[in-house]
Parts: C-alpha cells; sequence; structure tokens
C-alpha cells in the first residue's frame, strides 16, 4: 500500500511499504507519484527488487548530458553539428564530475579552462548555456519523469 504526502512545496511524496520493502520518490504531480507507486508495487509482488526512477540513479554530469541526448532522439530531435560538438566537449570536461560536486567554483574552473584553450567570452556563454540547459532538463525529467519527452520539444534551443 502506497502513502502519499503532499509537501510544503506543492510536490508529492510517495511511500511504498511491501514485502519488507520500502522505496519512496518525490513527484510535482499526484497522478504520476500513483503511477510510479503503482508500477512498484507491481515489481516487488514480481519478487523483483524495486527501482527508483531513472533519475535517480544517475550520478555524474556526463549520464545527465546522456539523458538529454536519448531524450531528444527519442522525440526524433537528434542534436545537430554544433550542439552535439557542445555536448562532445562538455562530456570529455565535465562528464565524469558527480553532479554533488558540479557548484559555482568548478563552473568557474572549468570557464578558465576554456578560455586557457582560446575560447572567447561568447564561446563560453554558450557552453555555460547548454550546462544550464543539462540542468534543466535533469529537473524537468525529476519533477515529471512520465512527461520527459515531451518537455524536451520546449527546452531544446
Amino acid at each position: 500500500m502506497a502513502t502519499y504526502t503532499k509537501l510544503s512545496s506543492g510536490s508529492w511524496r510517495v511511500q511504498v511499504r511491501r514485502k519488507g520493502r520500502y522505496v519512496s520518490e518525490t513527484f510535482l504531480r499526484r497522478d504520476d507519484a500513483r503511477r510510479w507507486a503503482t508500477e512498484t508495487e507491481r515489481q516487488v509482488d514480481r519478487g523483483e527488487t524495486p527501482t527508483k526512477s531513472r533519475i535517480a540513479r544517475l550520478k555524474t554530469f556526463g549520464a545527465l548530458i546522456d539523458l538529454h541526448i536519448d531524450d531528444m532522439c527519442d522525440v526524433g530531435k537528434s542534436p545537430r553539428r554544433s550542439k552535439a560538438a557542445a555536448l562532445d566537449m562538455l562530456q570529455r570536461h565535465l562528464g565524469k564530475c558527480n553532479i554533488a560536486a558540479l557548484d559555482r567554483e568548478r563552473l568557474i574552473r572549468f570557464g578558465r579552462e576554456r578560455a586557457a584553450q582560446g575560447a572567447g567570452p561568447m564561446t563560453l556563454g554558450i557552453d555555460i548555456g547548454f550546462v544550464k540547459l543539462i540542468l534543466a532538463h535533469a529537473a524537468a525529467f525529476t519533477a515529471c519523469p512520465s512527461r520527459s519527452n515531451r518537455l524536451i520539444s520546449h527546452v531544446s534551443p
């Protein structure tokens, strides 16, 4: 049986306790929480290990880049040449960085490294814009995992 709690932020926290297993997630919409809880209960009933949402398993910035590219391809909008090159560069420079370690200081260091390579202010602005895009996509995915593919078309530049 799932327990739904409305948080002060307006989000919904769902907790599933079944056959000695406990899993919880937070969703923007109650309907998304209900769907996730139903699927999780089915997994437990089948004897499978309940899994967290796909975004909860992502630990590095590179994994977020891969998620963004996969979702773009799923909706038929694979990255074109310039965006693909920028995402490849971000994958090389920041891909192994833990999401929790991607703070202001790390982004400043990234900018200085790129400037030392010859990137100008406009290029640095574009690079930081792509970092923002990847993080915004991850935030949208976290808020509403079932609608992530539809959000891509509105988030992509």
